[in-house]
This record gives structure tokens, C-alpha cells and sequence, in this order.
């Protein structure tokens, strides 16, 4: 799989980059919808995900992370210069949704990033995201009820 890196909106076809360029071509009113709507297509692909549309969910799951208190910036020379709208909460289960749906084993994407050499490296960048949205629960320390 030919990629210069493996961030959000760094993928070898530009899908990513083109993403961020048409939510900065869109009105500002128009920038939620097409976020949600990649995340719809991605989480709700049916059988097999498709990697045009898993590399769009993934760099619209980056710009929900940005805007978690606890995430990461979406900070990428390919990722959107114009402002995007604030994002309401439900999009982050959507995302979290969406993230599962792209590492699944019918997602051709986890299939192109499993025979990678950077592959695990993209699935942990993925992880980092979904955790961000949906942190992992940590064990429990001591026990509650003697059983």
C-alpha cells in the first residue's frame, strides 16, 4: 500500500486530503452534514467497507476527536485550514461506531493496512482515536462483593 504516513489525512490516493478540501470548499453550514454523513457511510456500509469511505470516516472521526476535550488536534497540512462547526456530542458515538466498522475484518482498508509494514502502526493510530472518544474502562483495583 503506497502511503506517505499514517494519520488521518495522510492515505496514498489523496481521499483524505480531498475530504478536508471539499469540507473548506463547502459553506459553513454545510460542513456538519458532510462530517456526519462520512461517518453515516462508513458505520452503515452493509457487508464490505470500501476504502474511499473508511478514509473518509477515519479523518472525519479526527476532526469529532479534536474538538473532545481529552483528544489530540487534528493537525495536518492535508486536514481542513477553514473553521469546522461545533460538532455535537451524538457524533461521537457515530465515530466510535465508524472506527470499529474501518478495523473490522470486511473493511478493505484493514486489509491494504494488514499487509503494510506500517500496518500496526495505523491500527494503533486508529485506536488512539476511538479511545479518545470512548476511553477503555479501567480494571477494577479492589473487589466490590465477596461472592
Amino acid at each position: 500500500m503506497g502511503t506517505w504516513d499514517v494519520g488521518p489525512f495522510d492515505n496514498d490516493n489523496d481521499t483524505a486530503a480531498d475530504f478536508a478540501g471539499d469540507l473548506d470548499d463547502a459553506a459553513p453550514a454545510e460542513r456538519l452534514p458532510m462530517i456526519r454523513g462520512a461517518l453515516l457511510r462508513c458505520a452503515d456500509s452493509g457487508e464490505y467497507l470500501d476504502t474511499p469511505d473508511a478514509e473518509r470516516a477515519v479523518a472525519a472521526a479526527a476532526l469529532v476527536v479534536a474538538q473532545h476535550p481529552e483528544g489530540p488536534p487534528a493537525c495536518s497540512v492535508y486536514g481542513p485550514s477553514e473553521a469546522v462547526p461545533r460538532l455535537p456530542g451524538e457524533l461521537r458515538l457515530l465515530a466510535v461506531e465508524a472506527l470499529d466498522r474501518v478495523v473490522a475484518p470486511a473493511s478493505e482498508l484493514a486489509e491494504l493496512w494488514g499487509d503494510a509494514p506500517s500496518g500496526p502502526r495505523w491500527r494503533r493510530g486508529v485506536a488512539r482515536l476511538r479511545d479518545a472518544l470512548d476511553p477503555p474502562v479501567p480494571p477494577q483495583e479492589e473487589v466490590l462483593f465477596a461472592v
